[in-house]
């Protein structure tokens, strides 16, 4: 009887921890769903156009090259052509897996251009995990292409 106690009590954490070890899946929606429209125009044409006070509604494809270590409350995506946007997410209303880089993404919501901080940017490079040195080297405003995401698609890896 003793063997059958242990056994029980053994085999459910044995069967817990199995399953809590599987690799979650992170494609999908994140935030708002969306219907996915062809593209009319290439990403970086989008961004061509604009000034530092304009914004466009937009979607835009690309590859997830970096995402938020913290949280997952931003991500830098490349876009067709070899520029990079930063991503950020609506309202704060939805963060995106950690693990997400290296996957394709859709997403939905504005793009506009903007001047980074100084604070701003070492924001971001203390998320990434930079050194301190690293970071003491940022020391002047910056222009980036930007997105407000109201919902993100991660795409299955192929």
């Amino acid at each position: 009887m003793r063997f059958f106690n242990i056994f029980a009590t053994v085999l459910p954490m044995f069967f817990a921890v199995f399953v809590s070890a599987q690799e979650p899946k992170i494609s999908g929606f994140y935030g708002e769903a969306f219907q996915i429209r062809p593209n009319e125009r290439p990403a970086n044409a989008i961004f061509d156009g604009l000034d530092l006070k304009d914004a466009v509604k937009a979607q835009l494809t690309g590859k997830i090259k970096e995402v938020c270590q913290a949280k997952g409350c931003w991500m830098k995506v490349a876009l067709d052509g070899g520029s990079e946007v930063f991503v950020k997410f609506k309202d704060y209303g939805f963060f995106v897996p950690t693990n997400a880089a290296d996957m394709n993404v859709v997403m939905n919501g504005i793009a506009f251009q903007e001047e980074i901080s100084v604070e701003e940017q070492r924001h971001y490079a203390k998320d990434r995990g930079d050194s301190p040195e690293e970071i003491n080297k940022i020391n002047s405003p910056k222009k980036t292409l930007r997105f407000e995401a109201d919902g993100v698609l991660i795409q299955a890896k192929d």
